[in-house]
């Protein structure tokens, strides 16, 4: 038996479901791989395989929690940067980018019409516009929205693709005259 047979070879310590008891197993999905229950549809407990560790950057002593009065600090985490209490577990506050915008700058949802609509970023780093009333309102964007009306059907809201104005409105999707 050569080495490389023999590692596989070994015997492993079989890890169990903590709800149901059984046997846990390598699974994969988009996202990688990871353990998942093998009495799935039964059981959906899943387990991942690497820990998203977050590291601190930078503290910034001068700036203080408004929770817990400690130093918040900068960290890198499994989606990018972001600021955030550096007495975490016990503190989980996080200062969010949507806190950051200043209210001139935030549109009405033309979908619902009570919620406002957010700048966010998805686990892949990529900016999208939402509605902050999810998810009972699932309204989302892909390219910044601006304010205005569309010169064809009159829907409130337009989108800036690329340093150009368009509709919002999939359907229509007009460019639009630019501002005088």
């Amino acid at each position: 038996m050569s080495d490389h047979s023999a590692l596989f070879s070994l015997p492993h310590q079989q890890q169990l479901c903590p709800l149901c008891q059984q046997p846990l197993v390598m699974k994969s999905s988009k996202s990688g791989p990871f353990l998942g229950c093998s009495a799935y549809p039964a059981c959906h407990y899943t387990k991942a395989l690497h820990q998203h560790e977050t590291t601190i950057v930078k503290v910034l002593d001068s700036e203080l929690c408004p929770q817990c009065h400690h130093p918040l600090a900068v960290k890198n985490g499994r989606y990018g940067m972001f600021i955030g209490c550096t007495h975490y577990p016990e503190c989980h506050f996080v200062v969010h980018e949507q806190d950051e915008q200043p209210e001139a700058e935030k549109l009405a949802c033309p979908k619902c019409k009570q919620g406002q609509l957010t700048e966010r970023v998805n686990k892949f780093g990529k900016h999208f516009w939402g509605c902050d009333n999810y998810p009972k309102c699932k309204f989302l964007l892909n390219d910044k929205p601006v304010a205005g009306h569309c010169v064809a059907c009159h829907v409130a809201l337009l989108i800036e693709k690329k340093g150009q104005l368009f509709c919002a409105d999939k359907g229509c999707g007009i460019k639009q005259p630019a501002p005088e």
